[in-house]
């Protein structure tokens, strides 16, 4: 049981503050719908699929959790709308808990993770960030700079490497990003590195190109090291909403995708969002993002997020 007491209690707190602006939006709004003397009836329920849907979960969530709320009334002979409320945290809590799966990166073997994600998400931050938790873990990192068509994106991830004292593979700006992962692959492996993260482009507007690109990125390193990338993170911005599902679904398709990575849910009230990533699509969420701080991308526990957003 999750305990707000213990030393993750602080981040708790972070993450009950960063999920306000998502609690005001949707659950003082089902709380203020089922106030007083109301009794469970169509127009509740209406009501309900109108808040529901306009927090983001999705369609597909809201008229399961509708039938199945239905459900529970009927069986059990329930009139008080207080078991809307129940209904909700726990159907919540079953499906993100079926999403709620941590990276296991093993020891003294090199492990890559391959981080996509468009222009905007705090896709560098994040790998920032995921590199010096591994490191506090005792594990060793490298950096590799592959999204070589920003010269800032470059730049960006060496100030990372930098600030966390981890060695970084680039080259210079508009190199091809295979012949990066190529380089990074051998210097990895020569100087037995545990962790290898890649940080590649995510200009969607060029789709075509950008997905022919990852794709080749991924063909040299199958070919130089067999089973990887062992790890296909997504990074989405939470404040982007519904956008969020159809960058997963793009990327999904084109590249395959392993893990998620939901950053910014503290500065958006679109925190439902992770509730319809959840139920529609099959793939683990891996971490969530709540502050600009270097300790506050966190794995993703189902039971914490649901307790600190309701």
């Amino acid at each position: 049981m999750f305990n707000n007491k213990n030393k993750n209690g602080s981040f708790f707190e972070k993450l009950k503050t960063g999920l306000s602006k998502t609690r005001r939006s949707f659950v003082k709004s089902v709380d203020e719908m089922i106030l007083g003397e109301r009794i469970i009836d169509d127009d509740l329920f209406e009501e309900l699929e109108d808040v529901l849907i306009s927090a983001d979960v999705g369609p597909a969530f809201t008229y399961d959790l509708i039938d199945n709320i239905k459900s529970i009334v009927k069986r059990q002979d329930l009139d008080s709308p207080e078991v809307l409320r129940k209904a909700m945290e726990k159907s919540m809590m079953d499906i993100l808990k079926e999403r709620e799966a941590p990276l296991c990166i093993p020891r003294n073997k090199l492990f890559t993770i391959m981080v996509l994600g468009v222009n905007g998400t705090g896709k560098t931050t994040t790998i920032g960030k995921m590199a010096h938790r591994f490191k506090k873990d005792g594990l060793s990192v490298m950096l590799v700079a592959a999204d070589t068509f920003r010269a800032a994106a470059i730049e960006q991830l060496e100030i990372w490497s930098q600030r966390i004292d981890v060695p970084l593979i680039k080259q210079k700006s508009g190199a091809d990003p295979s012949a990066v992962v190529f380089d990074a692959i051998h210097s990895a492996k020569s100087r037995k590195i545990e962790v290898m993260i890649i940080d590649t482009a995510g200009r969607l507007h060029t789709k075509v190109n950008l997905m022919d690109e990852l794709k080749k990125t991924k063909r040299i390193m199958e070919r130089e090291l067999p089973g990887s990338p062992h790890e296909t993170l997504l990074v989405l911005d939470a404040t982007t909403g519904q956008n969020a599902v159809s960058q997963v679904k793009i990327f999904n398709e084109e590249v395959g995708v392993t893990g998620i990575a939901l950053t910014k849910l503290d500065g958006t009230a679109k925190g439902g969002i992770i509730i319809r990533i959840a139920h529609e699509l099959n793939i683990p969420i891996r971490y969530i993002g709540i502050g600009e701080g270097i300790d506050d991308l966190r794995r993703f526990n189902s039971e914490e997020f649901v307790k600190a957003l309701f």
